[in-house]
Formats: C-alpha cells, structure tokens, sequence
C-alpha cells in the first residue's frame, strides 16, 4: 500500500489514544484504591494486592492468545473486538463482591491489553504519512499518560470519597468512548497489510533471537521503572515524610514527565538507531533512579526526579515497539503484542525485586536503588543486541567481499 500521498488520519489515531487512556486508567487506578478495595471484600491489603498481579498475568497470557485469537479479522473489527471484552470485565469487575469474583474479572480485564496495544501499534504506523510512524505511535501512548495525569488522580479520587466501584464503572464508560471512536473513525480501507493476519508464518519470527534479546530487554530494563513507582506511597509518606496527599501529586509530575517522555521517545528514534535510543534512556534512568534512592528525603528532589524517571521511563516505549516491529517482520502484530507482554513482566518482577529490600529489613528508597540495577541490566542487554548486530554485519560483508 502507497499512503505517502494520503494525510494523517489524526480521529483515527484519537480514537487508539482514548482506548490507551481506558487501558491506562485500570492499569494504575487500583494502586491508589487498594485499601478502599481490602476493607470492601474484607481482605487484607496484600491480598487485595493480588488483584495488581492478575491483572499483569491477564495481559502476559492474553497479549499472544488475543493475537492468535484474532488472527483472521481485520484490524478495525480487531480493535472493536478487544475493546468490547476490555470494557464488559472492567465493568463487571465494579460488581464483585468477593476475593475470587475480583480475580477472575481482573485477569479477563488485563487480556486485550497488550494485544490492543500492539495491534495498534502497527496500525498507527499506516494511519500517517511515511516517516512519521513513530510520532503516530507517540500519539497512541499519549493515551496512555494522560491517565496518568488526569484519569487516575480522578478515578483514585473517586474511589475513595464514594466507592472503588465506581472507579471501575468510569473505566468502562471510557471502553464504550473507545467502542464509538473506533467504530466512526477507525478506517477500514487503507488497512489491508495489516490485516487478516491468518496467512503470516509465525514459526521463522519466534526462533528470531534477536526478537527474544528485544523482550528480554523490555521486561528487564523496565522492570525498574516499576520497582520505583511500585513503592512511590510508601517512599514519599516515610522517607520523604510529606503527608499522604501529597502521593497523588508525585504521580501526577511523573505523569507529566511520562506525557513528555512519549513524544521525546518519537524524536529520538527519528534521529537514532532505535536500540541505541533505548539504551541511552536506560543509562539516564539508571542514574536518576541511583539519585532517588540518595536524595528521596528531599521534597524538591522526589518532585523533580519523579518528572525525569517518568519522562526517561516512556521515552523508550516507541523506540522498543519500534525495534520490536521490525525484528518480528512477517508476524508483526504478535511481536508488537509480545513485548507489551514483556512490559507487564517487567511490571510484576520490578514490584518484586522491588520490594526485597524491604523483606531484609532495609528502607523503601533502596527499591530506587534495585530499580536502578535493573535498569543497567537493561542497558547491558541493549548494548550486547547492538555489538552483535555489527558483528554480524562484518561477517556479510566480508562474506560477499
């Protein structure tokens, strides 16, 4: 397909942003409702917190069954399809009325999760001109962090001065905007390589090592983001010691950083190497999470440095979707869904290696320092991705010399 003539199709690109928006509201609301959520189903906070993990699992399976599962649609109905089972099991999940109920809706809720994203993903590279996919990518995640800034605070607000229902019921209503904004704007010409995807021959792309270095990447590297933000409460209540309010707000700069970071994301990858940007945001993160963990008794500090983490944190998410994308060609909306997979591994091992620490007895700011190991580790496995793709390349040009 030729689009280089044919203008951005900017509702279309909207329409993925809102559904990023629901996505993102579910993913991170319930960190900030959990208590309300324990004392409701009479359970404790650790166990309510199981909820946070199923959810992750939920996206982890869902992303590459979704995949498969959808693998003869076409992209828009595709879409439409996910949209419906996020919103009904969000929804559902604003009526559960004990432990086990809340479980099984979490885990439904998180299965189109990372196959919405990644789908969309490679559809938004098709709904702009050539050259600026990655901008158009940028727009879809955009979504995602204007959640943070707005949905969440709103949903967490909600939840705790009426019921934590109800922040699931807002969830929903932003699925039914998604099912509308997809169903009026989302294009069905103009979308034809993406999809059917029944023909794709998966089995050459998942034996493609570099495809695997990529998600292992992914799951590592972000994991410390979310050793850091798993902790952000307890972090800013006892190290910080400012008063409880006052975690919303971090979260909203860190929003703010994670709105900025997106499109900073785009731009880098128009100027680098995909895999080279995500390694320089690595190294960036792994020192401002180093320098969180030294100056977290500083208010200024975990305000400023909340920003850059945020910011650093979804510069990489394009370049890594990006490199994702072209490592898997020939099956790229099952790559594209894989390393959203990765990212919500990242997000379930993160909060784990994060909270070691705390288990032997040390203080919640070295979960910033964990996250900041995590984060090298990341840009180790970068780095090795890139050596060994020039080492390859050497050995072809010698081979053909």
């Amino acid at each position: 397909m030729d689009n280089s003539s044919q203008p951005t199709n900017k509702k279309a690109l909207l329409s993925l942003a809102i559904g990023g928006f629901g996505i993102g509201l579910t993913e991170f609301v319930i960190m900030g409702i959990l208590p309300n959520i324990a004392g409701s189903l009479e359970i404790s906070i650790p166990k309510a917190g199981h909820f946070i993990a199923i959810y992750a699992l939920g996206v982890v399976i869902g992303a590459p069954f979704m995949a498969r599962l959808t693998s003869g649609l076409n992209p828009k109905k595709t879409l439409l399809f996910l949209m419906l089972w996020f919103t009904v099991f969000n929804t559902l999940s604003a009526f559960s009325g004990n432990y086990w109920t809340m479980m099984l809706f979490r885990f439904l809720s998180g299965m189109p999760h990372g196959a919405f994203f990644g789908i969309g993903a490679v559809v938004s590279g098709y709904l702009t001109k050539p050259g600026k996919a990655a901008q158009a990518m940028a727009i879809m995640f955009s979504g995602l962090t204007v959640a943070n800034i707005l949905g969440v605070p709103l949903g967490t607000y909600i939840g705790q001065e009426w019921h934590w229902s109800y922040s699931f019921l807002l969830v929903g209503i932003s699925g039914i905007a998604t099912l509308a904004s997809l169903y009026f704007w989302m294009p069905k010409q103009n979308l034809e390589e993406v999809g059917p995807q029944e023909n794709q021959n998966e089995t050459p792309v998942l034996k493609n090592k570099k495809l695997w270095a990529l998600i292992l990447l992914t799951t590592v590297g972000t994991g410390g983001f979310f050793a850091w933000y798993s902790y952000i409460a307890p972090l800013v209540i006892t190290i910080t010691k400012l008063p409880e309010a006052n975690v919303g707000y971090v979260m909203i700069i860190a929003g703010v950083g994670m709105f900025f970071g997106n499109f900073l994301g785009a731009r880098m990858v128009e100027i680098l190497n995909p895999v080279k940007s995500v390694v320089i945001s690595m190294l960036c993160m792994t020192l401002a999470l180093i320098l969180n963990s030294i100056l977290a008794e500083s208010s200024i500090a975990i305000y400023t440095l909340s920003f850059i983490v945020g910011a650093i944190t979804f510069s990489i998410a394009t370049p890594i979707q990006i490199a994702i994308i072209k490592a898997a060609k020939g099956a790229e909306n099952l790559g594209s869904s894989m390393n959203q997979s990765a990212f919500n591994m990242g997000n379930a091992s993160g909060a784990y290696f994060g909270g070691l620490p705390m288990v032997f007895g040390l203080e919640v700011n070295y979960s910033s320092l964990v996250g900041g190991m995590l984060a090298f580790m990341g840009a180790a496995i970068g780095i090795a991705i890139i050596y060994t793709q020039r080492v390859q390349k050497k050995r072809e040009e010698a081979i053909s010399d």
